[in-house]
Order: C-alpha cells, then structure tokens, then sequence
C-alpha cells in the first residue's frame, strides 16, 4: 500500500442533549473564560438558551459574539478575534453551521498565536498555537467539525482557505437535539451538501484512499436513508442524528480525500449571490456529475448501489441512474433548482464562470478536467 496519513478530530462525543453539559467538558480542559462563536439565526432559535446559563452556573465566564454571517467575510473573523482578546477567552466554542464553525476555528488559531489571518492563508502555513477548541454543529451538512479547513470570503467572487491540522478542535459534539428545530429546506440543502461531500470524495482524483473510502460510503447511505423523512417529519431524533453522524463521517471522508468542481463552481454562488453554500451545491451537483461519468462511470456507479439498492445494468446504466437520481432530489425537498430563480441571470455566467476556473484547488481533484467552455456550459444547464 502507498503511504496514507488520515488525520481527524481527535475526540467526538454523539450525544442527545450534551450541549447541555457543555460546562463540564470545558472544565474538564482547564479553562476559565469562554468565547461561544455563533449567528444571529441560532440566537433566534434560542439554542444557546439552556447552554450559557449552564456555563455561568458552574462559575465559566461567557461571552458571546454572535455576528457570523454565511461566508463569513474576513472583517467578521477579525472582529470574532477582537473579542476573544477582549474577554482573554482561553477557550472557544464553536457553536451553529459551517460559517460558524469555521469562524470559531479561526478565532482559536488567530487570538492565541498572534498571526494574521492574511499570513495564515494556503496549506499547513499557519503556525499556531491556538486556544482550547470545541466545537458543536446545529446542522447535518458541513462536517466542519471535523475538518482543517476554514473559508473565507475575501471579494466578491472570491473564497481563500486556511488548511491546517491546527484547525482541527479538541472536542466536536453531536447533539442531535439541536437539529430539531431546523426547516425542512435548511434540513434538505445542508443534507444534499454532505452528500456531496461523500460522492466527491468517493471520486477525487487526489489522496482517495481506503479509509475516506469507507467513510463516503457509510455517510451516503445514512444521508440517503435519512434526507426525505428529516425534512418531512423534523423531530424524527433518530433520523435527525442519523443525518448528523453522516455529515460527520462525510466530513472525515473529503478531509482526506478532497472535494472538487461541485464546490469549485459552488463558491461563487456563495462569494457573489450569498446563496447558502448547501444550496449551491445542490445547484450544480447533477450536470457536474453527468460531465464526470465519462471517467468516473465505475465510481459512480459503486455509490448508485448504496443510495440506489437492487440496480441492474452495466457501470454506465447505473451511473445515469445515480445522475438521475441527484437531479431530482432538490425538487422532491422543494428546494429552487434553477439560478434564475435565485435572481442570477445570463449576463451574470461570465462572472461566474472566471471566478469558478480560480478554484484551481478544488478543480485539480475533479476526475475530468474542466476547462473554462466546460464551466460555463455547466452554468447556463442550470441557469
């Protein structure tokens, strides 16, 4: 076997009802004053109600910044950073989505080791250390938890990424109980986004390996087993936890074995038009899968077996089955399946696509190549 490293978090409790007792996972790493990372939206749904008193309870010092926003922008990191110093947190928590998530991971590497965040831009650049770090998903999709990648938004139409194993939190907890009160369609996008994650690390043309591997396959068939009864029936606990150790384990999966043209034409979305990066993806998942089986069919075709079970017909037949399959799954969650229905029109492609063809990261590990006429095509599909 060639040479594999597989790096992940190095502890994760899954746990109905742990955020609850998210004070005395924080005692038990020493630390006195907490910085909780999260977004309006949670503050909304009123999660972290139970959560702080508890932490001020057991004699924690809390504060909360509360400003992250969906791709968050490099002046909400620094702010998160800001507050971190301004309270001496010696421990951050991460607490919401992806956004949130990266935000909080951020802010433990860059309010202790004093970095910039421009200097900590690009693959194992930053230096470290950073502060204590947990962190708790309230949605089944990201897999940031367990990930080393933060992204940032740097311009319109412009992501940059920090990829480090310092990112990497001490602790992720999995409190399906969070999930409860998420809608039906934030439910269906960030699902299809950890399906993603799961199919485009199954077929990365980079670092695929045999752990991710299992890992993929495990995740897409708790995804697909679990998507259409969370968003129909949402205080399904054990669907909803379902949903959240399969973003996980995808998580685990593509942070091996790395994502490639779905998110790579998704980002833009996201930069420019501030469409929720689940909803992006889900955009551009079939046309990109239907690009890639010229390649990929065999591929394909393995993971058509799990979300698809008793197939017959050769590796193409079922490749086109599972392309078939991914194109309307965003209709069946009512969720848009067009661009324009976003308010993206024609004159806004050329933008989109030169801001895609710079995603040259995530394109290197797509199983075809894509050249710029190809991404533009793949826009208009979809427009």
């Amino acid at each position: 076997m060639r040479t594999l490293a597989f790096n992940t978090t190095k502890s994760i409790l899954i746990e109905c009802g742990a955020s609850r007792r998210l004070a005395a996972l924080v005692r038990n790493m020493g630390c006195q004053s907490v910085l909780i990372v999260t977004d309006p939206g949670v503050l909304a749904a009123r999660l972290l109600d139970a959560v702080v008193p508890e932490l001020e309870r057991d004699g924690l010092r809390v504060t909360v910044f509360s400003e992250v926003q969906a791709d968050p922008p490099e002046s909400v990191i620094l702010a998160a950073v800001a507050a971190a110093q301004a309270c001496a947190a010696d421990c951050v928590i991460g607490f919401g989505g992806g956004s949130s998530l990266d935000a909080a991971k951020l802010t433990a590497l860059l309010a202790r080791s004093g970095e910039t965040l421009v200097e900590s831009y690009g693959i194992n650049v930053a230096k470290g250390p950073r502060l204590p770090l947990i962190l708790v998903p309230t949605t089944a999709g990201t897999g940031s938890e367990v990930t080393a990648v933060s992204v940032v938004t740097t311009g319109a139409g412009e992501k940059n990424v920090v990829i480090s194993p310092l990112l990497l939190p001490d602790l992720a907890v999995l409190d399906a109980e969070l999930t409860l009160g998420l809608p039906a369609a934030v439910t269906a996008a960030t699902g299809i986004d950890a399906m993603v994650h799961a199919i485009e690390s199954y077929t990365s043309r980079h670092l695929k390996n045999p752990i991710s591997d299992c890992l993929a396959r495990e995740a897409l068939r708790l995804l697909s087993a679990n998507l259409h009864e969370a968003c129909r029936n949402g205080a399904n606990l054990e669907a909803r936890e379902n949903m959240l150790l399969g973003a996980c384990l995808a998580g685990m999966a593509f942070a091996n074995a790395p994502v490639a043209a779905v998110h790579a034409l998704a980002y833009p979305l996201g930069a420019r038009f501030h469409i929720p990066h689940g909803l992006s993806n889900s955009l551009v998942l079939e046309p990109v899968v239907r690009f890639n089986l010229e390649v990929a069919a065999t591929l394909y075709a393995e993971l058509a077996d799990i979300v698809l079970p008793g197939l017959s017909g050769d590796a193409r037949t079922k490749a086109n089955a599972l392309a078939d399959y991914l194109g309307g799954l965003a209709a069946e969650l009512q969720l848009p399946t067009r661009l324009h229905e976003l308010g993206i029109g024609q004159a806004d492609i050329e933008d989109l696509t030169h801001d895609a063809t710079r995603q040259t990261r995530l394109l290197g590990n797509n199983p075809r190549e894509l050249g710029i006429d190809d991404i533009r095509a793949i826009y208009e599909k979809v427009l």
